[in-house]
């Protein structure tokens, strides 16, 4: 597999009027990665993503997909690139093998059963060909959709909010689907604004606010650089302790009867328990807490994700 990238994407910006919904972001992905956008809603994920797909047209700067100018010559590049929408709804009143025949019709694909019955088998359908499109549950139409996205045996995928509205259940059993497709050497953008699917499924990370780059890593080098450190939570803390954990220079934040010790840059674990310990700091028990990528967005954004909108 070449190292080239798949996606150049230069100084991409998208006004409307004032509205800046895209303000002049920059990256590359690599082939055979999971490369998330992670962003709350407004972030401007779906318009970068939009314009990457040809939908939309950039009100300046660049981008190359698949060593084509998509702005110039997407259709050269159509047919080797698979897209599952956010707002993907599918022919209710056709069975999955129906669809999938008929999206193969569209990109001049002669589909045998056998091609069919191995594209649903993939995405884990095979218990539900007899059902209408209608008749599947939330996160089977989105195994559809993705099915669909795979007709045309792209090497590209655009996954925007693949798992909006999926409970638990349903959201693990399409990453397992999404991590087994990189496995097979498959591209994958993916615009999420869940945090822990872009920690457990990304190998890189682009992190967009209001139309702009925040950050750009693979998600542990995210938590090492803006996750805050380790903590140390206290368990059944005595409240007259607080001045002396105070006075070793740590952070401390309550939490009912427990406390969060937030340790200095640089400061070990065992050293902070040993000072603790010999300090007289009274509590039951401690939890050691690593950092995570909601923390680093966190510390990067200024608040966390709930139902795709920022919380402060």
């Amino acid at each position: 597999m070449s190292n080239k990238p798949i996606i150049t994407v230069t100084n991409l910006k998208k006004h409307y009027g004032d509205i800046k919904a895209v303000d002049g972001v920059s990256f590359e992905v690599s082939p055979g990665e999971i490369f998330s956008c992670l962003g709350p809603n407004g972030a401007g994920k779906t318009t970068t993503v939009e314009m990457m797909e040809g939908l939309r047209t950039p009100t300046s700067g660049s981008i190359e997909i698949l060593g084509a100018d998509v702005t110039q010559d997407y259709a050269s590049i159509r047919h080797r690139v698979g897209v599952l929408p956010q707002d993907f709804q599918p022919f209710d009143r056709l069975k999955a093998p129906e669809a999938i025949a008929y999206f193969g019709g569209l990109y001049g694909r002669k589909m045998t059963k056998q091609d069919v019955a191995d594209l649903i088998d993939a995405v884990a359908l095979s218990h539900r060909t007899d059902s209408v499109a209608m008749k599947l549950s939330g996160g089977e139409k989105r195994r559809l959709g993705l099915a669909l996205a795979l007709v045309g045996e792209p090497e590209l995928l655009f996954l925007d909010e693949p798992t909006t509205g999926l409970d638990a259940q349903a959201r693990r059993g399409l990453w397992r689907l999404l991590e087994g497709l990189r496995d097979e050497g498959k591209t994958i953008f993916l615009t999420t604004h869940y945090l822990d699917e872009a920690e457990i499924l990304s190998d890189d990370v682009f992190v967009m606010h209001k139309g702009k780059e925040i950050a750009r890593a693979p998600p542990m080098g995210l938590v090492e650089q803006h996750g805050g450190g380790i903590s140390i939570l206290l368990l059944d803390y005595a409240e007259k302790s607080t001045d002396k954990v105070e006075a070793m220079g740590f952070g401390v934040e309550r939490i009912r009867n427990n406390v969060k010790v937030n340790l200095t840059e640089g400061a070990s674990v065992r050293e902070a328990i040993r000072r603790l310990d010999t300090s007289g700091v009274q509590f039951r028990d401690l939890i050691t807490i690593e950092p995570t990528l909601e923390d680093a967005f966190i510390n990067l954004v200024g608040g966390t994700i709930v139902g795709g909108e920022l919380k402060k």
